[in-house]
């Protein structure tokens, strides 16, 4: 293991909660939007997007070839994808609104706020614990030059 490979690890997964905060901030901010993408030829809401998040772990020819010696070594996380939450949409009764269908029910995104809450609330205490462990680590690495003076 190297001696910055933990800082690299830590900054990882700094990267993916911080897109994990901006797709919950796309989310809440596209709750009421009715008119998110057009398919078929008629507007479909807003549909709630999710981030994947997987270990950084891809094994190469080198690491494998390496195997016993790169057992241990973790190259962190990484975004795979952003997709879209396949729940139905929620049906409201609004027949004043210009998207409402015949019967006055209007198609709403499928964003639960409560939902999104608890994935940011989340999100926001996985950064700030990493942004704990990457400090702790840059003080040890500033320790360690300390005692070579």
């Amino acid at each position: 293991m190297t001696i910055f490979q933990n800082m690299n690890i830590t900054s990882s997964a700094l990267t993916a909660n911080r897109l994990r905060m901006d797709v919950v901030s796309s989310n809440m901010a596209n709750a009421e939007t009715t008119r998110g993408t057009y398919v078929n030829g008629e507007w479909q809401p807003y549909k709630r997007k999710m981030v994947v998040i997987q270990s950084d772990r891809s094994p190469s020819f080198s690491s494998l070839l390496h195997s016993e010696i790169n057992k241990s070594q973790n190259n962190g996380v990484k975004v795979t994808d952003i997709v879209e939450d396949d729940t139905p949409f929620n049906l409201v009764y609004n027949p004043m609104h210009p998207d409402a269908n015949d019967q006055g029910y209007v198609q709403m995104p499928n964003v639960d706020p409560l939902k999104e809450m608890t994935d940011l609330i989340s999100a926001t205490r996985s950064y700030e614990a990493n942004v704990t462990v990457f400090n702790t680590n840059k003080s040890i690495l500033t320790k360690t030059l300390e005692i070579g003076k």
